[in-house]
């Protein structure tokens, strides 16, 4: 006997699990929503929000040391280690509270504590016993860290994103495996708090860029803070005090060093295992997920879908609550579904200077503008002057089609760029808005008039491009 028949089940309250149950009970279907811990979504707990507490907390002590460079004499200051690591889980804690809130909030009889896996394409069997009839379910059980196999073994000396805010006091040194945006992240903030880190990765290049100038201002940048070693298989054993040593070879030559603690930031896996996806009649990829549509987040013709960190295919927070809301719609209209148009890419780093990735990557039939922030006049005055951005166009009409961004501000330059990609506006439409002077927003226009002289999109008689105090050699 079926102890739960519902419309819609959804394995994973996360964040595309809270989405995808929210759309489908405004869409009338009657909705169990499935969790083993209902613990809060990654993001708050162990991902974004307590990553960022962190990030201030070490550019909070960045701005205080840099202070000289303004003319202030700032005298000597402490980081105090378990203070800013009980900041991080005290407001760590009240995002998740806030999550859990929103669940508790649920109407009666949504929510059951319990690990699901398949028992057939339509019915899912819990942990407790008790079994659930669906007529379509979602997937959402997001991700967990990957630990490669040289570093399984090392005990607790190995800690991951997930981990290290439960640290009581910031170890003396921490070597970091992955130069991928969260590696560089952590990495970065931690060295602003003074803990010695150093950065290993297998790729010649940071944060996944391609070669270029972005990619190079921001290992430039990046480098006047942390020990990077790119290029290079490191290895680990464990020590007798409890630590780490890590060793390599930097062009040929045999180096190793020791460390408290080894950061895996090697990426993140979904959690798919213990799903019983053979159960579940859907068609698998090389890596063992389902195969699914982007557009409509299904799962072949079956009525499974797969959302968030558990696809892999966009691993961002607003991208999971975008997919949640998708296949939640398409789940309870079943079998009638549809394909919904997708959100421009946006992807940011929050290292200083910030790294973005805003809609396509270039290809032969686009243009670039560039924009080198080592001498944009805002970017002087703010002592930020680092990194070089790239806008992306169509080479027949000027039309945004993409940007990498590595600069200061670059969060905020990479949401207006995305805005104006998603309304199609051309370089020539941004250049002609107001810039107020002296911004950070006034180094796009380099870009932007580079673009415009390659297309050859006509300049307006009103529009005044020459540099303005402060700005020059932006051009």
């Amino acid at each position: 006997m079926t102890d739960f028949n519902v419309d819609v089940a959804i394995i994973g309250a996360g964040t595309a699990g809270l989405a995808a149950e929210r759309k489908a009970r405004a869409s009338g279907a009657r909705t169990l929503l499935i969790d083993p811990h209902f613990s809060g979504t990654t993001c708050a707990s162990v991902g974004c929000m307590p990553s960022k507490l962190l990030i201030a907390a070490g550019n909070a002590a960045h701005h205080a040391s840099a202070a000289g460079e303004f003319g202030i004499e700032a005298g000597p200051f402490k980081v105090n280690g378990p203070k800013v690591m009980q900041r991080v889980r005290r407001l760590r804690d009240d995002f998740v509270s806030g999550v859990k809130k929103q669940i508790a909030d649920l109407p009666d009889g949504v929510t059951v504590k319990a690990a699901a896996r398949f028992a057939s394409p339509t019915e899912l069997a819990l942990d407790d016993g008790r079994t659930v009839a669906a007529k379509a379910i979602v997937i959402a059980v997001g991700s967990s860290p990957v630990i490669p196999p040289p570093f399984e073994d090392l005990g607790d000396a190995v800690i991951t994103n997930e981990s290290l805010f439960e640290l009581e006091d910031l170890p003396a040194s921490v070597g970091v495996i992955g130069a991928g945006p969260l590696g560089l992240e952590l990495a970065q903030a931690l060295a602003r708090l003074g803990v010695h880190v150093a950065v290993f990765d297998k790729g010649a290049r940071l944060a996944g860029l391609e070669a270029g100038e972005p990619e190079t201002s921001l290992r430039e940048a990046l480098a006047k803070e942390l020990d990077l070693h790119l290029d290079v298989e490191p290895e680990a054993r464990r020590n007798g005090d409890g630590g780490v040593t890590i060793s390599w070879r930097d062009a040929g030559e045999a180096k190793e060093a020791h460390f408290d603690k080894l950061m895996v930031a090697a990426g993140r896996a979904p959690d798919l295992d213990g799903l019983g996806l053979e159960q579940s009649g859907l068609e698998l990829n090389e890596k063992g997920g389902p195969v699914f549509d982007a557009g409509t987040l299904q799962c072949g013709a079956s009525p499974v879908f797969i959302v968030g960190d558990a696809n892999g295919e966009r691993p961002i927070l607003h991208e999971a609550s975008k997919e949640g809301t998708i296949a939640g719609a398409n789940a309870a209209s079943f079998p009638d579904t549809k394909s919904f148009e997708r959100s421009t890419r946006l992807q940011i780093m929050f290292t200083a200077p910030n790294m973005a990735k805003v809609g396509a990557d270039p290809d032969k039939d686009t243009v670039v503008g560039k924009v080198d922030f080592a001498d944009q006049g805002r970017a002087r005055a703010m002592g930020v002057n680092q990194g070089v951005c790239e806008i992306y166009a169509k080479a027949q009409c000027g039309a945004l089609t993409g940007a990498t961004l590595v600069g200061p501000d670059a969060e905020h330059l990479a949401h207006l760029l995305c805005w104006e990609i998603e309304n199609g506006s051309k370089a020539s439409d941004l250049l002609n808005k107001p810039f107020y002077h002296p911004t950070l927003e006034e180094g796009l226009k380099t870009a932007l008039k580079q673009i415009c002289k390659d297309v050859g999109l006509p300049k307006p008689d009103s529009r005044d491009d020459a540099e303005l105090p402060g700005d020059f050699g932006s051009d």
